[in-house]
């Protein structure tokens, strides 16, 4: 069977060390009991070759690439109609699955950021997720309050998830290999449903605090005219990294209120 050619345009970088692909699928932990799990770009199957062995999952793969997708085909006949092809960031997730599941793969540099914004859209279905990204992304996503590398998409991920950095993956196992080295990260649902704010204005204020992040929230914050009873609270002295996920709450509460 002819192999794949890895794609530029695409991102790809193929994993070609078995023992990391089976540390990668081991991260997977069946997480408040779902067994579906959608694998985003299998490429030619190295992590694809685990997860059918998991036989408590059902496996779902999506794949953009037309020549992985006839690949995968021949290769994994069990699949049958599993094998969806398209972009997964225009993918209805809600028209394959009804209950929760569970996302893994190696995922392409040049979405990472992408694809978890859109687990965010799916967090009541999404329950866990294991993947591997560029490390610098994957550390920023970890990343608690008070590191440099805490940004708007950590605050919006921690106020739904647990996020946990697993390992390192060095470049010389891809194929092409990266010029960069790769971070493996598992998230998982938090208990919280529901904030005393909205989504939309949660993300809001969390990315225009972050639009100036050396600046104090007070010079952040500054054309949304906030009132003298917001700008005088200690709160807005410190800067966007300085906060927590709940102090971003609160700080949304606060102004919303007003």
């Amino acid at each position: 069977m002819k192999s794949v050619k890895p794609k530029k345009f695409l991102g790809q970088h193929f994993l070609n060390d078995l023992s990391i692909a089976k540390d990668i699928v081991d991260g997977l932990t069946g997480y408040k009991g779902y067994t579906n799990v959608l694998e985003i770009g299998p490429g030619m199957g190295v992590l694809t070759d685990f997860l059918l062995q998991e036989k408590k999952y059902s496996l779902y793969v999506s794949e953009i690439d037309k020549e992985s997708v006839q690949y995968l085909k021949i290769k994994y006949p069990e699949l049958n109609n599993n094998i969806i092809e398209g972009d997964f960031l225009r993918l209805p997730l809600e028209k394959y699955f009804e209950g929760q599941f569970a996302i893994i793969g190696n995922f392409p540099y040049n979405i990472s950021s992408q694809i978890f914004f859109k687990v965010l859209d799916y967090k009541e279905q999404v329950v866990e997720v294991v993947g591997m990204l560029q490390k610098e992304v994957a550390k920023r996503l970890t990343s608690g309050p008070g590191n440099k590398d805490y940004g708007i998409l950590s605050v919006l991920l921690q106020a739904y998830y647990n996020m946990e950095y697993l390992f390192t993956v060095d470049e010389h196992v891809f194929n092409p290999p990266p010029k960069v080295k790769s971070g493996v990260i598992r998230i998982r649902r938090n208990e919280r449903t529901t904030m005393p704010c909205s989504d939309e204005d949660f993300k809001k204020i969390v990315k225009q605090s972050f639009s100036s992040r050396r600046k104090t929230l007070r010079n952040a914050l500054k054309s949304l005219n906030l009132p003298e009873s917001v700008l005088t609270n200690p709160i807005m002295e410190k800067r966007a990294e300085q906060l927590s996920v709940e102090d971003f709450i609160n700080l949304t509460c606060m102004i919303i209120k007003e």
